[in-house]
Order: structure tokens, then C-alpha cells, then sequence
């Protein structure tokens, strides 16, 4: 327990220090989005494309965490279409920002935790992990803005804009591709790559604290809550039973319980603004699940990576 408060004390002092420049406008409000799309198109794709690529699968039992992890989203996923079809008031674009809140995970969080409690491995195999989630995430929330989102160009040519033309889905692909080939990272490339890569996380991690925003959250509780029952209860328990039933041990089995435990992703503000979702209550959801997540994710790292 020590060990993961330690882990994730510098990840909230982060995230308070991007809250604060906001806040203060130390940092002009017109660069946050500059910095937001710096690390979403340039830094992130570097650290995945590097980490992804300059490692060998052999030895990592990725078979099972794409099995846990494919299984856990699909569950969710079906659970919320499930009570938006039987019983919930809300509009189509509300939908399509409880279910990205209930699905998508933070990847910065996520990563940072999981270096910090695991070490190089623990980031290594936080990489494989974020690389299946990206892909089936994206995939789920782009259909549900096609079938649910308000005003989106619904259809194949969206689909298929959205999914090919996002750098997290496309950056895996290529760290994919360079890991099974086994051409892996030619040259100075690992190095450039590194050095730009450092950068995602904490600039990552600035970019989910300038996005909190405390005083909206009153005025969209229903959804916070549901989005955030399926976030922090339903995808965690989930995620634990197969990982038990399945037999994985050790830090696969930790890292995949530490990315199933995350809050929603602050991109996913960005892709209802894109697509026809509830901004507004996207970024409810998005400060909601940012605060507990910090008393959430130590109770859970305590029962089970303890």
C-alpha cells in the first residue's frame, strides 16, 4: 500500500501542478490546447512507438492479456448499451459520454502508475497493454458517436477516418509492426524516439489537471455515476476475476489490474467535441473520475496488489 501511495503521490502532484497553471494562467489558456496536441499527436505516439518497438513479445504472456482485455471492455461496453436500451432517459450525445466515461482508461495515468510501482517492466508491459486497449477502445467509442452522437457525418467514411486516422491507433501499429518483424528500432531512432517519448507523461499528466473542472460536476451527477460505477466497479471486477480464472500471476497480472482501475481519459473531451458527444458532461465525468481515482485506486491496490 506504502509502495503505490509512493507510486502515485508524483502522478497527483502533476496533475495539481497543470490544475494550478491553468487556474493562475501562469500558462495562457490558448496553449493548453497547443500543449493537449503536442502530447496527443507527437509525444505519446513517440513513447508507444518506442516502447512498443525495441521490445520482443517472447516471454510475455500477451495471448491472455489480450483475452482479459478484449473480454473486460466487450462486458462493459454491452453492459452500458444495455441499461441506455432498457431504462435510461438521457439523449443519444449524453450516451455517448457516459459510455466513453465508462470505458475509456487513462493512458498516462495508467503508464506512470505502472512504471512507478513495476519498474521498466511494469512500463514495458503497460506499453502491450495500452497498445490492445487503444485499438478496441477507440474502435467501441467511434461506434457509439456513429450511432448515438449528435450532428456527426455517420457512416463508413467516419468510421473509417476516425480509427486509421488516430496517432495512438496508428503509433501501435507501427511499434507492432517494428516488434514482429523484428526489425525493431534502426539506428539513432530508439535514442530520438526516447528522448522525445520522456516528455509524454509528465506533459501528459499537466494536460489532465488543466482539464479538471470541479464546479460542473453538481449538475451532471446521474452520469457521473454511472459512468463511474461501471469505471471503478464493474471493469475492475471484471478484469480480476479473469485474471484469476485465467491463472495470470506476477506484474502482467498487475499492470492489467492497475490500467482497469483508471479514470477516463481527458482525449475523450476531445473526441465528443469532434463527433457530436456531451462536452459538458464529458468533462464532468472526466474531473469526477480524475479526484476519485485517487481514493479509489489505493483501496483497490491494496486488496489486490498488495
Amino acid at each position: 500500500m506504502s509502495a503505490f501511495f509512493t507510486a502515485l503521490i508524483p502522478v497527483l502532484a502533476i496533475i495539481l501542478l497543470g490544475y494550478i497553471l491553468k487556474r493562475t494562467e501562469f500558462i495562457p489558456p490558448i496553449a493548453w490546447s497547443g500543449i493537449e496536441k503536442l502530447t496527443y499527436f507527437v509525444l505519446f505516439p513517440a513513447l508507444l512507438i518506442r516502447t512498443l518497438g525495441s521490445q520482443s513479445l517472447a516471454g510475455i504472456p500477451w495471448p491472455t492479456m489480450l483475452l482479459i482485455v478484449a473480454c473486460t471492455l466487450v462486458l462493459s461496453a454491452m453492459a452500458l448499451v444495455s441499461w441506455y436500451r432498457i431504462g435510461s432517459s438521457v439523449s443519444g450525445p449524453t450516451f455517448t459520454s457516459i459510455f466513453q466515461g465508462g470505458v475509456r482508461f487513462n493512458t498516462y495515468i495508467a503508464l506512470a502508475i505502472a512504471q512507478a510501482y513495476f519498474g521498466a517492466e511494469g512500463l514495458a508491459l503497460g506499453a502491450v497493454t495500452a497498445g490492445f486497449m487503444i485499438v478496441l477502445i477507440n474502435l467501441f467509442c467511434v461506434l457509439a458517436f456513429i450511432v448515438w452522437g449528435e450532428g456527426a457525418d455517420t457512416g463508413n467514411r467516419t468510421f473509417f477516418r476516425e480509427v486509421l486516422g488516430n496517432p495512438l491507433i496508428i503509433s501501435c501499429g507501427i511499434g507492432w509492426f517494428l516488434s514482429l518483424s523484428g526489425i525493431g528500432l534502426p539506428g539513432v531512432t530508439q535514442d530520438i524516439l526516447e528522448i522525445v517519448g520522456r516528455a509524454a507523461l509528465p506533459f501528459g499528466l499537466l494536460t489532465v489537471g488543466a482539464a479538471l473542472i470541479p464546479g460542473a460536476i453538481r449538475s451532471h451527477l446521474k452520469s457521473i455515476l454511472t459512468a463511474s460505477l461501471v469505471q471503478f466497479g464493474l471493469k475492475p471486477t471484471i478484469a480480476i476475476l479473469l485474471v484469476s480464472s485465467t491463472g495470470l500471476v506476477g506484474i502482467p497480472a498487475g499492470v492489467l489490474i492497475v490500467f482497469f482501475m483508471t479514470p477516463t481519459a481527458p482525449s475523450a473531451y476531445i473526441l465528443a467535441r469532434q463527433l457530436g458527444g456531451d462536452t459538458e458532461t464529458m468533462s464532468s465525468i472526466i474531473t469526477f473520475q480524475t479526484i476519485l481515482a485517487f481514493f479509489i485506486m489505493p483501496t483497490i491496490a491494496f486488496f489486490m496488489l498488495s
